[in-house]
């Protein structure tokens, strides 16, 4: 890290003396409303609030219809904020996801040590991605309260990134008034600059067998747990499930849910698997997806009852994300890259093995970078949120979204 500097450098840079207990009682708040996946209403309904007591009116607040399209039926949609510049620019994106996952519902944030937990060892925190709502609106109400300077602005806090990205995904484009570049809060440190993230794709497998009485006449049955079985021993025997390495390529794989069967006293004859496939290669995730399928209809092959009868796989896919990883001299990270020297750190570039928002943005085309906010153990019990970090992610954004960042 490089050196801090202090509030009188800071000041006379960018206009960063604001005030710091204002920002963390702005995510302590944030980070105590509950807001799983699809039940965003109450997260959105306080950024509002906020904005409008900030003196935002009329139709500068927007929202989408995005969760009428994600998979899961949501509360509501994207919000937005759009500013008008008051010095010529292009216009900048920022951005951050308000729902959180589901262990984060009854978090009661508190500060110890110079750090949030949650006061419930139950539940996590919430700082993925409260502290990154926090850090956006915290950026959007210190332009609006002291008509600071800046370039044409849209603000966004999207819905549903938790369960694939859905509200980046469906994001009603028309809304962010054309910004040439964006810059996204979610996990890490404030200097982590992700500039690239893999594809995930996730599929629905449904595995049917023939039920028979499994003590009378076992024989008769095509037992689908069976089926399943042999499928994932084939892909772990072969390479191609958990870490997975071909050659130079890389990429993963993850069976992540079974259910079937109701009784021990019948042969199963339908199991329901659900299994994600990633890497950075999009061909070879593809591949991945290839390989998994061939190993449940090979098994299913493979079991046949006293009647020669073989069960049958059904293979449902979606593309949550496409891969992506900007050029270093792309503008939104030499930017990204000055702003975070700006205010006293060494900016380091990183790839994520998860999706972020930003993955659908640049499927858009919008170029989007994506930036932490001082958070640790994102969905555990364990999760915690650095204060100084998170300062100075505050930091960050407001040297992006008044474009001083030299």
């Amino acid at each position: 890290m490089g050196k801090t500097l202090n509030r009188k450098e800071r000041t006379a840079d960018v206009q960063l003396d604001f005030d710091r207990d204002a920002a963390i009682d702005l995510v302590l708040q944030l980070m105590s409303i509950p807001g799983k996946s699809g039940n965003e209403e109450d997260v959105a309904e306080f950024i509002q609030r906020r904005l409008r007591l900030a003196g935002v009116r009329g139709s500068s607040i927007d929202s989408d219809s995005a969760h009428r399209r994600t998979l899961l039926r949501g509360q509501r949609g994207n919000l937005f904020l759009r500013l008008r510049g008051s010095v010529r620019g292009p216009r900048r994106l920022l951005l951050a996801h308000m729902d959180t996952v589901p262990i984060c519902v009854g978090s009661r944030p508190v500060q110890r040590n110079g750090m949030v937990v949650s006061g419930d060892p139950t539940t996590g925190l919430g700082a993925d991605d409260r502290a990154g709502v926090a850090v956006v609106l915290h950026a959007a109400l210190e332009i609006l309260r002291r008509k600071l300077p800046h370039p044409p602005l849209t603000f966004c806090w999207t819905v549903q990134e938790e369960v694939g990205l859905q509200g980046a995904k469906m994001m009603g484009k028309s809304r962010l008034g054309g910004p040439r570049m964006a810059f996204n809060w979610d996990g890490g440190a404030p200097e982590k600059l992700t500039v690239g993230a893999t594809s995930g794709y996730r599929m629905k497998i449904d595995i049917h067998g023939v039920a028979s009485h499994a003590g009378g006449s076992p024989e008769l049955g095509v037992s689908a747990i069976a089926i399943a079985a042999l499928a994932i021993a084939d892909l772990q025997r072969n390479g191609w499930h958990g870490d997975i390495r071909q050659g130079k390529r890389r990429g993963t794989s993850n069976i992540g849910y079974i259910h079937g069967g109701e009784a021990t006293n019948v042969v199963t004859d339908h199991v329901e698997i659900r299994a994600e496939a990633r890497s950075h290669d999009s061909r070879f995730r593809q591949r991945i997806q290839r390989e998994i399928e061939q190993a449940f209809r090979r098994a299913a092959r493979q079991i046949t009852n006293a009647a020669g009868k073989t069960g049958s796989v059904t293979v449902n896919g979606r593309l949550d994300y496409d891969a992506f990883r900007l050029a270093a001299n792309e503008p939104c990270v030499r930017v990204a890259e000055s702003a975070v020297r700006r205010i006293g750190r060494d900016p380091h570039r990183a790839i994520s093995n998860g999706g972020v928002d930003a993955n659908w943005l640049v499927r858009h085309g919008i170029p989007t970078v994506t930036l932490g906010c001082g958070q640790l153990n994102a969905h555990m019990t364990s999760e915690a949120l650095v204060v100084e970090a998170y300062l100075d992610a505050c930091r960050v954004a407001m040297v992006l979204a008044t474009a001083t960042e030299g």
